[in-house]
């Protein structure tokens, strides 16, 4: 059943556009017509056109002049890009978190998420996967009281949640993150801060090419597979 909302409530709109973006439903590219949301959604164009502007700001939707909206559509360098910049990220993250006076406070609440972590992959719950890794690393981020870093990745988060989404549905099986937050709590632990950025740096570069071909492989679906489907129930 499709999920009415109040038409002065843009920020919920922009919520529910954006979990059909991140899950796949409205695929990389993919139009997003004013006219089907609104069906949607029962709701009239502006407060979807105000949604639609707001996943713009994050990143999530582009906007074409004389064309309208559509579901951002990545380039294989622009992946690469946004992989490279959120490996710095992390690393840097726990390059300062590990100079903490009060370490054990942080590496407690990165053992929490880790736990997270583990029952997410044993749940095969890909959407609970990604929030865990998402907060282990922004408890090392909050932790250093850089308050613009922390925001700067958590903003980088939200951008490539489609992608990190399409990585874990296809190998939730096989996915080595827990490993990765393991060692690297352990390298906390000895305060070996150029371990710890290492691991999450390597981890990144690995996964790389196996998110570029989720990606690719998403994008490239036939002009069939594109047509709108949001618009049904």
């Amino acid at each position: 059943m499709d999920i009415k909302a109040p038409a002065t409530i843009p920020y919920f709109l922009q919520e529910q556009i954006r979990e059909l973006i991140v899950d796949g439903t409205i695929r990389p590219g993919q139009p997003l017509r004013e006219q089907e949301l609104e069906q949607r959604f029962g709701t009239s164009r502006s407060p979807i056109r105000e949604a639609l502007r707001l996943l713009e700001l994050s990143g999530l939707v582009t906007h074409i002049q004389r064309k309208g909206f559509k579901a951002t559509l990545y380039t294989e360098t622009q992946i690469r890009h946004l992989y490279l910049l959120r490996a710095e990220l992390e690393a840097y993250c726990l390059r300062q978190a590990a100079g903490s006076a009060d370490l054990a406070s942080l590496v407690a609440e990165l053992r929490r998420h880790d736990g997270e972590i583990a029952a997410a992959l044993a749940a095969s719950n890909v959407r609970a996967c990604i929030s865990g890794a998402c907060a282990f690393y922004l408890a090392a981020a909050r932790s250093t009281g850089n308050t613009p870093l922390a925001a700067m990745l958590s903003k980088l988060y939200e951008q490539i949640e489609p992608l990190r989404y399409l990585l874990a549905r296809r190998s939730m099986a096989s996915s080595a993150i827990q490993a990765c937050t393991q060692a690297i709590i352990d390298a906390m632990m000895d305060r070996d801060v150029e371990r710890a950025a290492g691991l999450a740096r390597g981890y990144l570069e690995d996964v790389l090419p196996a998110v570029v071909e989720a990606y690719r492989d998403a994008a490239l679906q036939d002009a069939e597979d594109l047509a709108p489907r949001y618009g049904r129930a």
